[in-house]
């Protein structure tokens, strides 16, 4: 079924409100988690609201936390989320890192104890909207094997880079996975297959059934071992620095996915480096000259990071937002 952005918006604030966010809380979180999905991924939109209810129940995230300061030396500034929600604690680490930017040209938060911050794109695209570069991670509970492994070692660590644009930033967000889980199951929900194998059975083959990588939780890091060391030290790093924890603590904490995370967004001002008309002309021709290039066999077309995003956006401002009917339902009883 398909519902508009503000029928999304208002049920997603009611929920959240009933379960004990401030108005002004809901309205934010509420409107990430629909933007999310209109920019058509719908795993960490519509498809989290129902888990991240569970989690406040649970007293896995505490709506009434604010991030407090921890250390602070330079441009670099280390805050505790004290398990508050993902989504705010990280939209209050980007705003505190373009402040460090504007002051001393880059800023680099570090945020502890925190909990999932749903999409990571939102902040990348939330600092270039201001004109800002982002580079951003978060590391996980292991939920990924390392390669040449089966037994879920690895943080899926969702990374983000992101730069400003004449028109809509350019963003890189992804999974260290082939497909994240959240993907695993928006296909699986669809009834279709993945484009391309994603992990393996139980048996130990590859396959591009989601349902069957879910089962096995044999998800494929990208690059296969490549990925697999990007993964590792996303994790690593994350939890230095920050002074926070990685997946080893986060599994033994067990306050469900992210509970406990550390998180790393370094902002920068370009405008101190070089001009934005520079800026702009630089990313018109490398955008030119990526999509110069013959389109392979059965192409469907080149894409610059992020403009998936930007169709699917369009697409479901004007003819409304696909929500899976269990996920609406679900939704609406909460």
């Amino acid at each position: 079924m398909k519902v508009t952005f503000e029928e999304m918006k208002n049920e997603i604030k009611r929920v959240f409100m009933k379960y004990g966010m401030s108005e002004e809380k809901a309205e934010t979180c509420a409107r990430i988690h629909t933007e999310t999905s209109c920019d058509g991924i719908f795993s960490h939109g519509s498809n989290r609201v129902a888990r991240f209810v569970d989690y406040i129940q649970k007293g896995w995230v505490d709506v009434n936390a604010e991030p407090t300061l921890e250390k602070e030396f330079g441009a670099i500034s280390v805050y505790n989320g004290n398990m508050g929600p993902g989504i705010l604690n990280a939209l209050f680490a980007a705003d505190r890192g373009m402040e460090l930017a504007d002051r001393y040209g880059i800023g680099m938060i570090g945020l502890k104890n925190t909990t999932h911050w749903m999409r990571g794109g939102t902040y990348g695209l939330y600092a270039a909207s201001k004109g800002y570069i982002s580079i951003m991670w978060t590391n996980t509970e292991s939920c990924m094997p390392p390669w040449g492994g089966k037994d879920c070692k690895l943080g899926n660590n969702p990374f983000v880079m992101a730069i400003p644009g004449e028109g809509d930033p350019i963003e890189l967000d992804m999974a260290i996975s082939q497909y994240s889980y959240g993907k695993l199951q928006v296909t699986r929900l669809a009834g279709q297959k993945l484009p391309f194998p994603g992990g393996f059975d139980k048996d130990g083959n590859i396959t591009d059934v989601p349902g069957l990588i879910e089962e096995s939780m044999r998800i494929l890091p990208m690059g296969y071992w490549k990925g697999s060391s990007f993964s590792f030290m996303l994790d690593i790093l994350g939890a230095v620095l920050t002074d926070g924890i990685g997946a080893t603590d986060i599994d033994k904490i067990g306050k469900g996915s992210c509970g406990g995370a550390s998180q790393v967004l370094i902002i920068i001002d370009p405008k101190k480096i070089g001009s934005e008309a520079s800026m702009f002309d630089t990313l018109n021709k490398a955008n030119a000259h990526l999509k110069s290039s013959a389109l392979s066999e059965n192409s469907r077309g080149i894409m610059a990071p992020g403009e998936d995003y930007i169709i699917s956006r369009e697409e479901h401002m004007k003819n409304g937002i696909p929500v899976d009917d269990g996920v609406w339902n679900e939704i609406k009883a909460l």
